[in-house]
């Protein structure tokens, strides 16, 4: 295809690194071509199809489709069954050129190029210069190339399989996660309703004087349900946020002595009920981190929490801390039930929950008792929101006898660098 002085062809150039898509591109058009750009095989194909070029110059190795997929389905198409398809490649290796005119290149250049007679070998392939293949070569790679174009397949098919599997067991959790907030919430919205019914009947005997324990009764009846439902509430709302990066950090100086102390207050009352023991080691060594105190002090509740579901009444959960580098290290561990070793990563995951659904209960400190799934969830984005780590060490998990469990919160001291 010879071009008139007052018309340049289109070329297209289907290539995934961008320095050499910004050379070829300079190169072309100082020479006056109309040059297009696809970084990816599917790309390149759709820009093909709506530009109609009149030479394609092609990368061999490409993410998702290499450069001899996307030929043949070019070639497939009828507006390209004659349009010169050029490999451009560093891939030099034995039986590369081969390869790429058995699948239907018109020919094979190489990387780097070279600006002084790049030019020249572009006009001559619009001019209809064409790479010769023997018969019998062009048989045996274009065998090969079909068997690479089947073990590529394969390889889909088989991500495709892990990533189906995958979303089913999403949507089993997603519906699981429906019915634990369904659970979740109504309790309190019974609390509420009966305690309401309960406050317009005394209110409704208005010729009586309403003992003022009463009204105090109904009236902490109410607040507790409300606040469960604010609860549940908060923890979607949570990890809403945190799913879609809006999570805003107000830093400042944190110490984990302090947060500690809070939780020790906080969970004293749920402990001697329980008959748990909660050691807490010297954290007064440990350094100031940069930090958001509110949301480290709830990704610290949760795994409290998740240690105190999980470990039996009479059990032992230890809080201690360290530094290692430029960052500290907050351990709790317990004498739980322990976490099995495959489940270890997906426990942070959103909606994940160890056991089975049937056996959930609204009480949030019960032994193995119920919760939305959401807790190591919220954790896990706060620290990794702060630059941190957070992981679990457990041999197994065995209710008879627990192994139970270590989670490591690893927060950096500076969240931003001095210059």
């Amino acid at each position: 295809m010879v071009m008139t002085k007052d018309k340049k062809a289109k070329i297209l150039y289907i290539e995934d690194d961008f320095a050499s898509r910004q050379l070829v591109e300079r190169v072309l058009n100082s020479r006056g071509y109309t040059v297009f750009l696809a970084d990816d095989g599917l790309q390149g194909i759709t820009i093909a199809r709506e530009s109609e070029p009149e030479l394609i110059l092609m990368d061999i190795n490409l993410p998702n489709m290499d450069g001899r997929e996307i030929t043949t389905r070019l070639r497939s198409l009828p507006n390209f069954a004659n349009t010169p398809i050029v490999a451009l490649t560093a891939n030099t290796s034995p039986g590369s050129r081969e390869l790429a005119l058995a699948a239907g290149c018109t020919g094979f250049m190489t990387k780097p190029i070279d600006v002084s007679t790049f030019p020249r070998e572009v006009e001559a392939f619009l001019a209809g210069r064409e790479e010769p293949l023997p018969d019998e070569d062009r048989a045996e790679h274009l065998k090969r190339h079909a068997q690479n174009i089947v073990e590529r397949l394969e390889g889909k098919i088989r991500e495709l399989e892990k990533v189906n599997q995958r979303l089913r067991e999403l949507d089993s959790l997603k519906s699981d996660f429906i019915l634990l907030v369904s659970h979740e919430l109504r309790t309190p919205l019974t609390l509420v309703h009966g305690y309401a019914h309960l406050l317009e009947e005394n209110l409704a005997r208005a010729d009586e004087m309403v003992p003022a324990e009463n009204l105090a009764h109904i009236a902490s009846g109410l607040t507790a349900g409300a606040n469960r439902m604010q609860e549940v509430i908060g923890e979607i709302i949570n990890v809403s946020r945190i799913a879609s990066g809006k999570l805003d950090l107000s830093v400042g100086p944190v110490r984990f002595e302090h947060i500690v102390e809070d939780l020790e207050a906080q969970f004293r009352e749920v402990c001697l009920n329980r008959r748990l023991n909660l050691h807490v080691g010297n954290l007064k060594q440990l350094p100031l981190i940069e930090g958001d105190g509110k949301l480290i002090k709830t990704a610290v509740t949760h795994v409290l929490q998740n240690a105190i579901k999980y470990t039996p009444d009479k059990g032992h959960i230890y809080i201690v801390g360290r530094e290692v580098n430029d960052a500290v290290d907050l351990i709790i561990k317990d004498t739980g039930i322990g976490v099995p070793v495959e489940e270890q990563r997906h426990i942070f995951d959103q909606f994940y929950s160890l056991g089975a659904i049937e056996h959930h209960s609204t009480s949030k400190y019960a032994f193995q008792g119920g919760g939305l799934g959401l807790g190591l969830a919220i954790a896990k984005g706060i620290v990794e929101a702060h630059n941190g780590r957070i992981w679990v060490e457990s041999e197994r998990r065995d209710s008879t006898n627990p192994p139970g469990s270590t989670f490591h919160i690893l927060l950096p001291t500076k969240q931003f660098t001095k210059s």
